[in-house]
């Protein structure tokens, strides 16, 4: 693999099988809690929230299929944006979407009733997403299920649609939607300024 891309994808298969090897420990330390210390009885632990998890928990994934979704994604669309991007730029953008994602995580979680940990490179994959959606609208993508064709711009705007919907009214339980969402809204802001300093 190269690229920051590739290196991307690299470090999140090698953190995932330190996972393997010691889940408790980086789950407890690493992933994204909600501020302040939570009851952990499965992990033996208090959850406490900590500033390095902004960042960590976007390293961590919650099983195999996790890894493999996000990795595929990643692989498919984060290619083309750095070729576009640059390199320097692209980490730029990602680190963006990381943080953005982790923000609003983090407010969504303070409304919920239930605490829980996050995890997961999806807050950036969906941020890498939108930039691909920006950089190449008219890129024809084609959906699994069904197998349509559509628009790059077309199938991000109902993939951000349903993802608000999800969030909202909290179908697909353990999932981050609003992560996605803050991961979107972070490369978007990101592209805008870039956009606007080149004018």
């Amino acid at each position: 693999m190269r690229g920051v891309n590739g290196m991307l994808i690299l470090a999140n298969v090698a953190v995932f099988l330190l996972q393997l090897q010691a889940p408790d420990m980086l789950l407890v330390n690493y992933a994204l809690w909600p501020l302040g210390a939570h009851s952990a009885p499965e992990f033996g632990h208090l959850g406490v929230f900590a500033l390095r998890q902004l960042v960590t928990s976007a390293f961590l994934h919650g099983n195999t299929a996790h890894l493999f979704l996000n990795m595929f994604a990643l692989w498919m669309f984060g290619r083309d944006c750095e070729r576009v991007l640059g390199a320097r730029r692209y980490l730029v953008l990602y680190g963006a979407a990381v943080l953005s994602a982790s923000l609003v995580q983090l407010a969504a979680a303070s409304l919920a009733t239930t605490a829980y940990p996050t995890v997961g490179a999806s807050g950036a994959v969906f941020g890498v997403l939108l930039a691909f959606a920006m950089l190449f609208p008219e890129r024809r993508i084609m959906l699994l299920f069904p197998p349509i064709p559509m628009p790059a711009w077309l199938f991000v705007t109902l993939y951000g649609v349903i993802e608000l919907a999800n969030g909202v009214f909290g179908t697909q339980a353990g999932v981050a939607h609003f992560a996605h969402l803050g991961g979107m809204l972070g490369a978007w802001l990101v592209l805008r300024h870039w956009r606007a300093a080149a004018r």
